[in-house]
């Protein structure tokens, strides 16, 4: 049987239709029947979908990164003092495993939760430190027992095995890894959630006989293109932007700006998920970012590492074919996106200056690219630009915690007496651009490059039009937390793109 969103068959089990909707059928409600046997209960990958090991080193990366050192020396020579260690920093800086919006596994907790109703009696049995195991029982209030790692003990695998046998004699049990494998195999009932690549290669095997299994997973297919942000890499449209207002674009140009165009997504993509891994515990105390792939538990700490292994190499792989000065700017990026994550972003207003920042630089790498020079009024234009739609995001951000009454924005420099004071700097960035696109359209550099330079004047209504209205949807509350994906999906800002595009190309237009 397997109860799970995806539509895999385990081998030696019967079959229960919604489980995250209905109670347990009958057949696994009476072979639970023993009251006296208890019900053991891992925690990491199958009480909640993330390691708390791993988010607790990710903890230590952003705010005691001294401490992360120790911790993970400690780690390496013995796994239960590395973990006692971290618990212990932790303790003594006032920090804490935040229980409340830990990415559940809601298909376990109904199954404890009926469990609990019969009777039985509920261990959480882990890995994780005991102070950490104590946290989590006490926030859901169900365990009647917590065997955990201390004292120099990593209760996992073999160790736990014996624990639980020298305590409870029979148990019956839930696990989702190839540790957990011998507990499984010595459980009176077996049930598995969430299960590895590992335990399902024993699984299929016919080696491990399994009662149920708990899923609740979002494909690899869909939570892979999420972590990689792949709509973002529209942003690196901006590569292309100098090579087509030079009007001189030739075919060797136009490949290296797709080469360019590529290699920075690669880079992208790498400092989204760097973002994401910093920023995970801060994602699950926001209304939508919970749902990212990393903050959601659909991917830890060792697939971001191996993802970000992998974007890094392609990108610098690809700068080969370029000149050298587009590699400068591709690890200028690189590393202003990792100050920005690990520092610049909880810093108020240096933040968006770093991100209107980020935009411009694309402008430069794409001429780098392609030896095409950035005029004076782009880059000038692409700040003010950029920096009013950095501030339109955080007003956004804003608005919505004003609409849920909540004080500061999580993992950011910003509270919501800071709104009036954002909304004012971001309309006067908006305005202060279509000024600097109005002088250019009136330079006279602009008729050596357009047959009608007149024409360029209709950019301004459309732009104006577009940025106001961005800003108003904002300050509605209307906008979505991305401007970028609510570009691409707002019928209106597709039309204004088009019409931009077309009015350029009028202007263009030999005589």
């Amino acid at each position: 049987m397997r109860v799970s969103r995806q539509s895999e068959d385990v081998s030696q089990a019967a079959r229960v239709d919604g489980l995250l909707r209905e109670p347990l059928s009958d057949w696994l409600a009476s072979a639970t029947a023993d009251e006296d046997v208890p019900l053991c209960v891992d925690l990491d990958g199958t009480l909640v979908k993330c390691d708390t090991l791993h988010d607790g080193l990710l903890r230590l990366l952003r705010q005691d990164r001294s401490g992360l050192l120790r911790v993970l020396w400690a780690l390496l020579r013995d796994r239960a003092w590395g973990k006692q260690l971290m618990a212990e920093r932790d303790a003594a800086h006032g920090r804490q495993l935040e229980v409340q919006s830990l990415p559940w596994n809601h298909a376990v907790l109904r199954y404890l939760r009926q469990e609990k109703s019969r009777g039985r009696r509920l261990v959480l049995a882990t890995g994780a430190d005991r102070r950490v195991a104590e946290q989590v029982a006490a926030h859901l209030g169900c365990f009647d027992a917590v065997v955990a790692s201390e004292h120099g003990r990593n209760m996992t695998g073999q160790r736990k095995l014996e624990a639980l046998r020298q305590r409870y004699g029979r148990f019956d049990y839930v696990g989702n890894s190839g540790e957990d494998a011998v507990l499984l195999q010595a459980a009176r009932v077996a049930v598995v959630a969430n299960p590895t690549a590992r335990l399902r290669a024993r699984m299929k095997t016919g080696r491990l006989c399994v009662a149920a299994t708990l899923s609740e997973r979002v494909p690899l297919r869909q939570s892979l293109p999420q972590a990689l942000r792949l709509h973002q890499w529209v942003k690196n449209l901006l590569l292309v932007v100098p090579l087509l207002l030079s009007h001189r674009a030739a075919l060797g140009q136009g490949l290296a700006a797709v080469v360019a165009f590529v290699a920075f997504g690669c880079m992208a993509s790498a400092c989204y998920v760097w973002n994401d891994l910093l920023d995970v515990e801060s994602d699950r105390r926001h209304g939508s970012k919970r749902r990212r792939p990393f903050a959601a538990g659909e991917l830890g700490l060792p697939e971001g590492v191996m993802l970000m292994a992998t974007l890094l190499t392609a990108a610098f792989g690809l700068c080969l074919q370029l000149p050298g000065s587009f590699a400068l700017w591709l690890c200028g990026y690189g590393a202003v996106t990792t100050v920005y994550s690990l520092w610049l972003k909880r810093v108020a207003i240096a933040d968006v200056l770093v991100l209107a920042g980020l935009y411009t630089l694309r402008l430069f790498a794409g001429g780098a690219a392609t030896g095409t020079a950035i005029s004076a009024w782009l880059s000038t234009f692409a700040i003010f630009f950029f920096l009013s739609l950095a501030l339109v995001k955080r007003v956004q951000e804003l608005e919505t915690l004003r609409q849920r009454e909540g004080a500061a924005i999580p993992g950011r420099g910003y509270r919501v007496t800071d709104l009036e004071l954002i909304r004012s700097l971001g309309v006067a960035a908006a305005v202060a651009a279509l000024v600097i696109l109005a002088l250019y359209v009136r330079d006279p550099g602009a008729t050596t490059l357009y047959a009608h330079p007149g024409r360029l004047w209709m950019l301004l209504p459309l732009q104006g039009f577009w940025l106001l209205r961005m800003w108003m949807l904002a300050s509605r509350g209307l906008l979505e937390d991305d401007p970028v994906l609510f570009t691409l999906r707002d019928r209106v800002s597709v039309w204004l793109a088009a019409a931009t595009v077309a009015v350029v190309l009028a202007a263009s237009l030999q005589r």
